[in-house]
C-alpha cells in the first residue's frame, strides 16, 4: 500500500505509524520542512518553511503562513501524482495549513487529520495565567487562528487527536469526526531502572539513591509552570540541604508570550529570585540526547510537571512510565491521566507553597510514596504502551478511514 504522511516536524507524532508501515513493506512517503534524522525506508521530501508576508494584517499572520506551507505541500504532490503515485491514505497535521490542498491533488483518497488544539479566547490557555492577561489584540489574533483549523475540519474525512481533552475542545459538529487516539509511549524503552547513574558537567554522578527532583520541557517557559516551579525552590531547599535539582529544557519559547525583562524566562526568573535560589544545587542541562533524558527520569526522586489546560506533553507519560512519583498540576490535561494519590499527587497550578510542600513531602518520605510511581507506569502501561495499545489503535483507525471513504 501506498501511504503520505505530512508534518513540518519530521517525523514528529507519525514516527511509529510510519516506521512500522515501511517496515512492513509498504512504500511511504514523508513530506515535511525537517532535513534532520531519517526512517528507514521512508522516502522523505523536505519543502523550505515560508517566510512571513509583508503587509499582512497581524491577525491574519498565521494564515498567510498556512497558506504558503499547504501551497508548497500542495505542488510536491502534483509533482507525486506526475510521478505516478497516488496514497492510499494521507494523513496529516492541520495546524500549519500542510493538508489544505490535499482534496485538490487527490479528491478521492481518503484524508486523517492530526487536530491538536482548537483555540479560545476565554477559560482556556489563553486567559488562564492572570499574570500574563490577554490584550483585545491577543483576543483577536487568537480567534482568527482558528481559520486554519476550521478550514481543515471542512477538508478531511476524519480527524484524529491524542486526549479527551483536546478532542473536547473542538466544535460539536465537528467533534463526532474526530477519534482519540494517542501517539504511544515505547515502556520497553521507557522504564525504571535502580541502576542508572546520569553524570553532569564537573564530575558529579547522580543515582535513584540521591534526593533528585525534576523537570524537563522543550523549553522553560510559563506554559509549561517553569515560573511557578522556580518560586517553589528555594523553599524546597532550604528544607532539604541535599536535594539537587535537574532542570531539563531549552532557553527559547514555544509557548506563549516572551519575557519582558530579560532574554529568557530562566534569566528573568532567576532575577526575580535574588539570590534565593542556590544555584550550586539547581543544573540546567538545557537540551538533552534521549538517552540522557531517560537517565534523568530513571534517577528521579519527583518529577515535577504543571501545565496550562494546553496539549499534554509526551514528557509527563515518559516520566509515569519511567516510574516516576510525579507531583503534577491539577489541570484538565493531566487529570485525564493522573488521579491524586493514586497514581501521582496534584496541586494547585498557581500554588508554590503547595508545590514545594509536595515536593517536600516525597523527598522526606520516599518509601512511603513509591507505589505512586509504580501505578504511574501501569498506567501507562494499560492505556498508552507502544506496542500493545496505541499503535494497534492508530492502525485500526487508518484501514477504518480507508474503508469508509471508498
Amino acid at each position: 500500500m501506498n501511504w503520505l504522511f505530512i508534518h513540518q516536524n519530521f517525523p514528529a507524532q507519525y514516527v511509529h505509524a510510519a516506521r512500522h508501515l515501511a517496515a512492513s513493506g509498504d512504500r511511504v512517503v514523508f513530506v515535511t520542512q525537517q532535513h534532520e534524522r531519517q526512517l528507514p525506508g521512508v522516502r522523505k521530501i523536505v519543502y523550505p518553511a515560508p517566510a512571513p508576508s509583508s503587509g499582512v494584517h497581524p491577525c491574519a499572520a498565521d494564515l498567510d503562513l498556512a497558506v504558503q506551507n499547504g501551497t508548497a505541500v500542495a505542488r510536491i504532490c502534483e509533482e507525486l501524482k506526475a510521478e505516478g503515485f497516488t496514497p492510499d491514505l494521507v494523513a496529516g497535521h492541520n495546524g500549519w495549513g500542510e493538508i489544505l490542498y490535499i482534496k485538490e491533488i487527490w479528491p478521492s483518497v481518503p484524508l486523517l487529520g492530526y487536530f491538536e488544539f482548537f483555540y479560545r479566547t476565554r477559560a482556556s490557555d489563553l486567559d488562564f495565567d492572570p499574570e500574563f492577561s490577554p490584550t483585545f489584540e491577543d483576543r483577536l489574533r487568537v480567534r482568527t487562528r482558528n481559520a486554519v483549523n476550521l478550514l481543515g475540519l471542512e477538508t478531511a474525512n476524519w480527524g484524529q487527536t491524542p486526549t479527551e481533552f483536546q478532542r473536547g475542545l473542538y466544535p460539536e459538529a465537528y467533534r463526532r469526526r474526530i477519534s482519540v487516539v494517542h501517539e504511544g509511549i515505547d515502556t520497553e524503552t521507557v522504564r525504571p531502572d535502580p541502576t542508572t547513574q546520569l553524570w553532569l558537567a564537573g564530575g558529579l554522578a547522580l543515582s535513584g539513591r540521591d534526593p533528585v527532583i525534576t523537570y524537563s520541557a522543550r523549553n522553560l517557559e510559563p506554559y509549561r509552570g517553569f515560573h511557578v516551579l522556580m518560586r517553589a525552590l528555594p523553599d524546597v531547599l532550604d528544607r532539604h540541604p541535599t536535594a539537587r535539582v535537574l532542570i531539563a529544557g531549552g532557553n527559547d519559547v514555544s509557548y506563549g508570550r516572551r519575557p519582558a525583562r530579560a532574554a529568557s524566562w530562566r534569566e528573568q526568573l532567576l532575577a526575580e529570585l535574588g539570590g534565593r535560589l542556590d544555584l550550586s544545587r539547581v543544573h540546567f542541562l538545557g537540551y538533552m540526547n534521549y538517552q540522557q533524558y531517560l537517565a534523568l527520569l530513571q534517577v528521579s526522586s519527583v518529577h515535577v510537571y504543571l501545565t496550562y489546560p494546553f496539549v499534554l506533553s509526551w514528557g509527563l507519560l515518559e516520566a509515569m512510565a519511567a516510574g516516576c512519583v510525579v507531583v503534577a498540576s491539577r489541570t484538565a490535561p493531566v487529570e485525564e491521566v493522573i488521579a491524586d494519590g493514586v497514581n501521582g499527587l496534584l496541586v494547585e497550578f498557581f500554588d508554590p507553597a503547595a508545590l514545594a510542600e509536595r515536593i517536600g513531602d516525597v523527598l522526606a518520605r520516599p518509601e512511603r510514596h513509591a507505589a505512586l510511581g509504580t501505578a504511574a507506569r501501569q498506567t501507562v502501561v494499560d492505556r498508552y504502551d507502544l506496542a500493545r495499545v496505541c499503535l494497534p489503535a492508530y492502525l485500526r483507525l487508518l484501514r477504518r478511514v480507508m474503508r469508509n471513504t471508498a
